[in-house]
């Protein structure tokens, strides 16, 4: 009787260390930032395209509880096809009530001594402002990413 009480509880002993943390309890991690650069210009137009041929979808999230956040500021910018900055690929948009978010442009060009990227700084009340960059693969169309800010 004792040896099947002791491999009842160490069966429920491996069972609670390998069970998944609940979503819940565990802060989203953040995102890591990214280098502003050198081309960033602030007060781009509010828009959510600037182009066809890549789609970025996803909600800013708080670090803290994973929470969306509302009327967060998303500010785009990306080198076209040629690797030139153009103001005609600069955008503001504020996220949904739901903190989503839809930016499409184009696919952004190649310049010396750089991949393929988007910038994007984000900034909403009460976190930090965080400033980062997607790197698109060759041919990719769609991206699907979540920003998610610290607290102040």
């Amino acid at each position: 009787m004792a040896r099947v009480v002791i491999a009842l509880l160490v069966a429920l002993l491996a069972a609670a260390l390998h069970a998944p943390v609940s979503a819940q309890s565990t802060p989203c991690a953040p995102t890591a930032p990214d280098m502003l650069g050198p081309f960033y210009k602030p007060d781009a137009p509010e828009r959510s395209v600037t182009g066809h041929g890549l789609v970025v979808r996803g909600t800013v999230r708080s670090a803290k509880g994973c929470t969306p956040l509302p009327g967060a500021r998303l500010e785009w910018w990306s080198a076209d096809t040629r690797g030139e900055y153009q103001d005609e690929l600069r955008a503001t948009q504020r996220t949904g009530t739901d903190g989503a978010f839809t930016y499409e442009t184009v696919a952004p060009g190649r310049y010396p001594g750089r991949p393929p990227h988007v910038h994007v700084k984000i900034s909403a009340p009460g976190h930090r402002t965080l400033v980062t960059q997607l790197y698109p693969r060759d041919g990719q169309r769609a991206i699907a990413t979540d920003f998610v800010l610290l607290s102040e």
